[in-house]
């Protein structure tokens, strides 16, 4: 994607083995942001032997208010800054 000059990637692991790449084709919740407090959960499913991501509320959402989850990134050395800016936020995504 670098050299192709796209400089944002909208990735999901699905499982050890299957990452789902949303960055040329999918849907609008490929921008689902990341939150330290999430309003929101996701969560693989199976349906007729396909894996499918679902995005569960935790709470009523307003009209206007943005759906996040947490991403559930794993410990890494380099890290990832989180923006959230939640009183409980990590601080990194990972």
């Amino acid at each position: 994607y670098v050299q192709e000059g796209i400089g944002s990637s909208y990735l999901f692991r699905v499982d050890h083995d299957t990452i789902i790449d949303a960055t040329k084709c999918g849907n609008l919740a490929r921008f689902i942001n990341h939150c330290c407090t999430p309003n929101c959960y996701a969560k693989v499913i199976t349906i007729e032997a396909q894996k499918k991501i679902v995005i569960y509320s935790k709470q009523p959402i307003g009209v206007n208010e943005e759906i996040t989850y947490d991403y559930k990134f794993p410990i890494e050395d380099t890290k990832i800054p989180c923006l959230c800016r939640t009183e409980s936020c990590r601080g990194t995504l990972n």
